[in-house]
């Protein structure tokens, strides 16, 4: 699965790197411990240009109550995207990118569980593959009327069986897409869905990750509230632990 990952790039390196327009009124302050129900940065592209948009980690279908009292779907098994009602409509039409550099994984041994950094070794960002839905909350009587409902735009990321380097820490990993695969996943287009869910299911060829490195860190991380470079920082293991 993939619980936690980071975003430190700044927002003109991200406009460089994944082709967008960036807008000077945004502020991108950098992220270290990004969890489930934050805000994340995902970029669409609903008319062919990619833009770049704010989304609540934790899918909430558009036909669900909505968020309250269910565990938030922060995964999206790849191998069960066509059947799952949850993700079906949103695997055939609304597919996204998350922006990040890197993300978190816990190994275990016993009762101990060590968290591991994985990022690209030149710590640029990449993109993991996601689906996003929009959900409208029931409209809410006021004393004075009717409130306007606001939309809820949710994201989740969709995992995939790890391949060599990433089982080392977990049976499952995040689908890390080629930045040649950007255009094919962000397309409105239902037409090519099982070529879209090749590029998922298939770890060893789209996800070979020789460019990226794992680090063991701090356990700093497993706290939610912590929020700074601290939680990447580098530690020891104690030889025959893990």
């Amino acid at each position: 699965m993939c619980g936690r990952f980071t975003l430190r790039s700044s927002l003109n390196l991200l406009a460089e790197h994944f082709l967008f327009s960036a807008s000077p009124d945004i502020s991108l302050p950098p992220k270290y411990n990004i969890a489930p129900t934050h805000s994340v940065a995902t970029l669409t592209a609903p008319h062919g240009q990619r833009q770049l948009h704010w989304m609540h980690w934790g899918l909430i279908p558009n036909w669900s109550q909505g968020p309250s009292g269910a565990s938030p779907m922060i995964n999206a098994r790849s191998e069960t995207l066509p059947e799952k009602p949850s993700f079906r409509q949103a695997f055939q039409k609304r597919r996204c990118l998350i922006l990040a550099d890197g993300y978190y994984e816990w190994r275990s041994s016993g009762t101990d569980k060590q968290p591991f950094f994985i990022h690209r070794s030149d710590h640029q960002p990449f993109a993991l593959a996601g689906l996003w839905e929009n959900w409208t909350p029931p409209q809410a009587s006021t004393e004075t009327g009717q409130d306007t409902p606001q939309p809820w735009h949710s994201t989740t990321i969709i995992t995939t069986e790890a391949n060599e380097f990433a089982a080392s820490v977990h049976h499952r990993m995040p689908v890390i897409l080629n930045p040649s695969d950007y255009d094919r996943w962000l397309a409105n287009d239902d037409s090519q869905l099982d070529m879209l869910q090749s590029l998922l299911v298939d770890p060893s060829n789209s996800n070979e990750m020789t460019t990226f490195k794992m680090t063991a860190v701090s356990r700093r991380v497993n706290k939610v509230a912590n929020d700074d470079p601290q939680c990447i920082e580098p530690v020891a293991i104690q030889q025959g632990l893990f």
